[in-house]
């Protein structure tokens, strides 16, 4: 797909980058816990994080991936990095974008991204413009309701406001939840 500087290519996911995904999935969902809310909230997103929601949520991304080829996302590193990096065959990667695949879009109406994450290390790097970049074309090639892709971000998170401020996302309703 693309190669963003530091040698990082992002490409579609493929199933052999499933435990290097699940790696950067808990870092996105601790990240939502410890950044965004108080002790509580980590508390919930680390509880979730058990062996079975990981075998759940990999065999969705594995269906959504087969089912919309292009609509996860990940940045691989591409160079050595270091001696370790040659120690496994595992993909080194540092970041993914989950857009839902096509047939979810009438859910919102719109393209939903559904995640977006870079490890901390190669963030300020363009990698993660790379990410939003793949995701918006994959959106562009959605037969989508309405012409627009929409997402979820939590109002105390300003790195990621400010992300996708950028790119010329605008406040658009809020989300509310209860308990089930």
């Amino acid at each position: 797909m693309s190669s963003p500087a530091g040698g990082v290519e992002v490409r579609p996911y493929e199933p052999t980058d499933a435990d290097a995904l699940w790696e950067l999935k808990r870092g996105f969902e601790l990240g939502i816990g410890d950044g965004t809310g108080g002790d509580d909230k980590l508390q919930q997103y680390e509880a979730k994080l058990t062996d079975d929601y990981r075998a759940r949520y990999l065999a969705w991304v594995e269906r959504c991936a087969e089912s919309d080829p292009g609509c996860v996302v990940v940045a691989e590193v591409t160079e050595e990095v270091d001696a370790a990096a040659t120690d496994t065959d595992d993909p080194t990667l540092v970041g993914y974008a989950f857009a839902l695949p096509e047939e979810m879009t009438f859910v919102w109406d719109a393209a939903v991204l559904n995640e977006i994450f870079l490890d901390p290390d190669y963030r300020g790097t363009g990698v993660a413009d790379e990410l939003m970049t793949a995701v918006l074309d994959h959106a562009r090639s959605q037969d989508l309701p309405l012409d627009r892709m929409v997402l979820d971000v939590d109002r105390k998170n300003e790195r990621a406001r400010a992300f996708y401020d950028r790119y010329g996302f605008d406040h658009w309703g809020e989300l509310v939840a209860r308990d089930l």
